[in-house]
């Protein structure tokens, strides 16, 4: 895979993948632009060396329709100002007019394109809608890591249809700091698992053991795991279906020598609601109340999580311990996230997607290492598969 560094992009018309797939509040106004901030090194280095650059990006899921509410004509705005000049922008993406709008920019010139899922062709990775694309430049470039799990038009097809198509500086960045993180880590390596469900990280719990020296689960995902040991976790949230493969994660982990940790108390809730009545279990004493259910993990849980994220020298975190976004049951996931942003001398990345948002609501996120732009590329990476948009750039 070649790096936009190694190759000559002056006066070439360069088309770069990017995910400015922002959210924006009712009236259309961007209410966080880090995604277009993580792609600044590489759009001020392409004007630098006087690249017609040409930007592309999908927003929401419009289903192949025009949808007003998620054209990226803000973006376009947003991002002239942040780089101080101003980014053309043309509602289309392909079509004779954006030819030969691309045609026309000159060295050093940003033109932005409209969102590329109002065409169905984006999302079922349509190889002519690709080749429309292709006509618009002379470099492909993919910048855009938070979409590169995804088989689609502008992330696998496109580049197969460019002569010259190669990483982008995000992109880069991600796969390097997951290698350091997890396929040459330094030791301990431990791996801080949340979430809602054990299904949609299955794979991913599997992989790590191969890799990691301690495996901590927290969040709901938990549950399924007490409960597949024997303990009692009343109205909790349990994939019952899974609790087959838990137990088979717990023996992998035992024949693997990593050391698993499972929250033994837990913060309960009468009812799923930020007001509820709640009380902490001690399982080892006690067990959930008939028709209650866990919504954090508890004190005692926690400092043992910190406990052992002290030690660390590698940390992986993905997955928050409890529903943090109400306040009452944002504890477990704060101590947590407290522990991983003070260990001394460690390497620690973050998942993206909710591990991110939680690593900024607990205030950690300026001590993390490196937080992934990209929730569900990262969990792809962690069940050890290669990201199609990578495999199409080699």
């Amino acid at each position: 895979m070649k790096s936009v560094r190694e190759i000559d992009v002056t006066e070439k018309r360069v088309l770069v993948r990017v995910d400015y797939n922002l959210p924006m509040d009712d009236q259309g106004q961007i209410t966080d632009d880090n995604r277009i901030r993580a792609t600044l090194p590489l759009v001020e280095y392409l004007i630098e060396k006087r690249a017609k650059v040409i930007l592309i990006s999908h927003m929401g899921r419009p289903g192949g329709k025009v949808v007003s509410s998620l054209s990226l004509a803000p973006v376009a705005r947003r991002l002239s100002e942040l780089i101080g000049k101003e980014v053309g922008f043309i509602d289309h993406c392909i079509g004779d007019t954006v030819k030969q709008r691309a045609v026309q920019l000159a060295p050093g010139e940003v033109l932005l394109l409209e969102n590329l899922r109002f065409h169905d062709g984006e999302k079922s990775n349509d190889p002519a809608f690709a080749k429309s694309l292709a006509t618009l430049c002379d470099v492909y470039v993919n910048d855009a890591f938070a979409v590169s799990h995804r088989e689609q038009a502008s992330v696998v097809a496109l580049p197969q249809q460019v002569k010259v198509s190669v990483a982008g500086f995000l992109l880069e960045k991600e796969l390097l700091c997951y290698r350091d993180a997890v396929q040459n880590p330094k030791r301990p390596l431990v791996a801080v698992i949340g979430g809602a469900k054990v299904s949609s990280k299955l794979e991913a719990l599997r992989n790590m053991l191969d890799v990691v020296d301690t495996l901590i689960i927290g969040g709901a995902m938990a549950n399924t795991f007490l409960k597949a040991q024997g303990y009692n976790v009343g109205a909790s949230m349990v994939e019952e279906d899974l609790m087959a493969a838990a137990k088979d994660i717990v023996e992998g982990a035992g024949k693997k020598g990593v050391t698993l940790k499972l929250p033994m108390d837990l913060v309960v809730a009468s009812r799923f609601d930020k007001d509820a009545e709640k009380d902490t279990v001690d399982l080892e004493t006690s067990t959930v109340p008939e028709g209650w259910m866990a919504l954090d993990i508890g004190e005692k849980s926690a400092a043992g999580f910190a406990e052992v994220i002290q030690l660390a020298a590698t940390i992986v975190w993905n997955g928050p311990m409890g529903v943090f976004e109400m306040p009452r049951f944002s504890q477990g996931t704060k101590t947590v996230a407290m522990a991983i942003a003070n260990a001394k001398g460690v390497f620690s990345i973050v998942g993206g997607g909710d591990t991110g948002l939680a690593a900024k609501v607990c205030g950690v996120a300026e001590k993390i290492s490196y937080i992934s732009t990209g929730g569900g590329a990262f969990l792809h990476l962690m069940e050890g598969k290669t990201l199609p948009g990578v495999a199409a750039l080699q």
